[in-house]
């Protein structure tokens, strides 16, 4: 599992104080760039070397509670399922122990030319399989 942390700014938040809903998808965004990263991938290297990208899929959420300004949470990213072309992560936003947000996510591999399906290149998959 892999746990990338990231803190509440004014500006993720309404005049509340309470994170808006989109911003979460941000941080999911962010957790699943830096553990491509942490397995050798920066996203920028496999546009240029490999000719792909990732991209969202499809998304699942579910929101338990709210995260609010200055909270430090952390975001959770797990690979469920690993396809040709394809694979699934669970992520979740904590705070603490409490899970504020829970997601299932699809991520497909695109040509990073014609965003036409590919297969995920095999040292891509070995990295995310052993992360």
């Amino acid at each position: 599992m892999f746990v990338f942390p990231v803190r509440v700014y004014y500006e993720d938040t309404d005049a509340g104080g309470v994170v808006y809903h989109s911003r979460y998808l941000n941080f999911m965004e962010r957790a699943r760039t830096e553990w491509l990263r942490a397995a050798g991938f920066a996203q920028a290297t496999l546009k240029q070397d490999e000719q792909v990208l990732f991209v969202v899929h499809s998304m699942q959420l579910q929101f338990k509670k709210p995260a609010r300004l200055d909270d430090a949470l952390q975001v959770t990213s797990q690979l469920t399922e690993m396809g040709r072309g394809s694979f699934s992560c669970q992520q979740q936003i904590k705070h603490g122990e409490t899970i504020l947000l829970a997601a299932q996510v699809k991520v497909a591999c695109v040509n990073a030319d014609s965003f036409k399906p590919t297969g995920i290149p095999a040292r891509i998959k070995i990295a995310l399989e052993s992360s």
